[in-house]
């Protein structure tokens, strides 16, 4: 919601007048000194939005603001034309209306189109977010990563490194909503503060490592050449992608990583596939090069990997994670019932190259029980055990 500065106002006014958190407010006006405000100046206000509102018999913006529990400071803000002391039926007013439902749906086919669209809807709404490109696709999509929060702590996580596991992505974006929903609200999730993890945590996501794949499995065939009719010859003429795996020239982007990644070369597929191909060699693929790319820059503590499924939390590589992974990969199975594994024969995935090359905690998490692609029909089921490893992951 944005709002006009008047004479006297600060940031930490309208957070008291909205009831927000003032590091929120001066988050989502970053490039505004909050000592040097001027009137006349635009400001944006997380969490809300504007509305149009008919005055009717008996209104004022004594009893309006009441309604919304706030003060009538701030009606007069949106409407400083308008004398509070002659209000009229009919008379047009603008209202800010505290957000408090969820943007994201999630229980739909949800492709690289529907989640950019998420995107720019939060943003619009919590403009404390930040997003940046980090890299792009082979057919040019943007690779989006979101980060959250202010704390020197940096965890991150990813889904959708497999076309047909693209129900991660909802899962992910759904549980964002569902954290940005609870820190401007000064609420909790699982009686853990949200606020206090906005302030000692900085959240690194990327909801679609793969978009071009996922589309791929959820629109079919692609209209631009070449990558139709390669996408046609590399699935054997079928048009039926739901056991896609790859990204759209065919490389599994979870077997692009520089971590025994010849020991997958010599025994995985040697040609592009649907799934199961590690590609000429690591780090090919412009996906995983941006992934790549994203966590030499920057100082994650630990990351996570959303996948489907099995019900199971994979968290070793070769002896090389600390002991603290082990603590964990605990809480993340007690808070979803999941099984860890330690060890398991596979290599040049990305969990894999952090553990390696940080030797700090990574886990892969396969979500869900079934045949892949799952169906949103599990996504409920789907979505409480992964919002609390999501939320372990913050807290500890």
């Amino acid at each position: 919601m944005e709002i006009t500065v008047r004479q006297g106002d600060s940031l930490w006014y309208y957070s008291q007048l909205f009831q927000i958190p003032a590091q929120l407010v001066y988050d989502s006006n970053r490039n505004i000194n909050p000592s040097q405000i001027t009137a006349g100046q635009t400001i944006q206000i997380p969490g809300f939005t504007v509305s149009e509102y008919t005055v009717e018999s008996g209104d004022t913006f004594w009893s309006l603001a009441a309604r919304r529990n706030l003060n009538a400071d701030a009606l007069s803000l949106l409407n400083p034309a308008v004398n509070p002391q002659q209000l009229t039926i009919g008379q047009r007013l603008l209202l800010p209306a505290r957000v408090t439902w969820r943007v994201v749906d999630g229980q739909e086919a949800y492709n690289y189109e529907a989640m950019n669209e998420d995107i720019n809807q939060l943003i619009n709404i919590y403009p404390f977010l930040m997003t940046e490109t980090i890299g792009n696709s082979v057919m040019g999509k943007n690779i989006t990563e979101i980060r959250v929060g202010r704390g020197a702590k940096q965890v991150h996580t990813n889904s959708s490194f497999h076309a047909n596991e693209w129900i991660t992505t909802p899962v992910m974006m759904w549980f964002l909503n569902d954290y940005l929903l609870a820190v401007t609200n000064n609420g909790s999730i699982a009686n853990i503060n949200m606020p206090e993890i906005y302030n000692n945590v900085l959240w690194s996501i990327v909801p679609m490592v793969n978009p071009d794949g996922v589309n791929l499995v959820l629109n079919g065939l692609p209209e631009q050449e070449p990558y139709r009719s390669e996408v046609l010859e590399i699935n054997g003429g079928s048009r039926d992608f739901s056991g896609w795996k790859a990204n759209i020239r065919g490389v599994d982007l979870n077997n692009q990583f520089p971590a025994k990644w010849e020991i997958e070369k010599a025994r995985k597929r040697q040609v592009p596939s649907p799934r199961d191909y590690p590609g000429p060699f690591p780090l090919s693929e412009p996906e995983a090069q941006a992934m790549a790319e994203l966590t030499r820059s920057m100082d994650f503590r630990r990351v996570n990997a959303l996948h489907t499924q099995g019900e199971v939390i994979y968290w070793g590589f070769e002896d090389q994670e600390p002991p603290e992974a082990e603590t964990i990969v605990q809480e993340y199975a007690n808070v979803s019932g999941y099984l860890p594994i330690r060890t398991v024969e596979s290599y040049a995935g990305y969990k894999d190259w952090f553990i390696q090359e940080w030797n700090r905690p990574g886990f892969t998490i396969e979500l869900g029980r079934g045949t892949n692609p799952l169906p949103l029909s599990q996504f409920n089921q789907i979505y409480r055990a992964a919002s609390g490893i999501l939320l372990a992951n913050l807290y500890m």
